[in-house]
């Protein structure tokens, strides 16, 4: 994977030197905040795409992490559900559990000694 990597960088960098000498028609660059005299169209190509590469790459993960955030946010709210829907079964569980457990007092603690049939 690391070779590859290698490989691509360096044939991109070689398009990129190719690119700067085989476009090397002067041009005049008027910034917002600057002007360039003169600069080179490969130059400027070069400038431009990196730039757009590394804006575009910090927008991406921002983005990214939005949604990244927004998707765990409904896992856990799933998650939620899912335990308090266990927590009111267990809930139930032991109330009924509870409830059988009363009535099975009440009927041996109805039956006294003293009331022993003649049979």
């Amino acid at each position: 994977m690391r070779f590859i990597l290698i490989v691509v960088l360096i044939i991109l960098f070689i398009y990129s030197l190719a690119l700067v000498l085989l476009n090397g028609t002067p041009v005049s660059v008027d910034l917002w905040f600057s002007h360039v005299p003169e600069m080179r169209v490969g130059l400027l190509v070069l400038i431009t795409l990196a730039l757009g590469v590394i804006l575009g790459l910090l927008l991406g993960v921002q983005v990214f992490r939005v949604f990244q955030s927004r998707w765990e946010i409904q896992r856990l709210h799933k998650e939620i559900d899912q335990l308090r829907k266990e927590q009111i079964q267990h809930a139930q569980l032991a109330a009924t559990e509870a409830i059988a457990h009363q009535r099975s007092e009440k009927t041996s603690l109805d039956i006294s000694p003293e009331d022993k049939s003649p049979l």
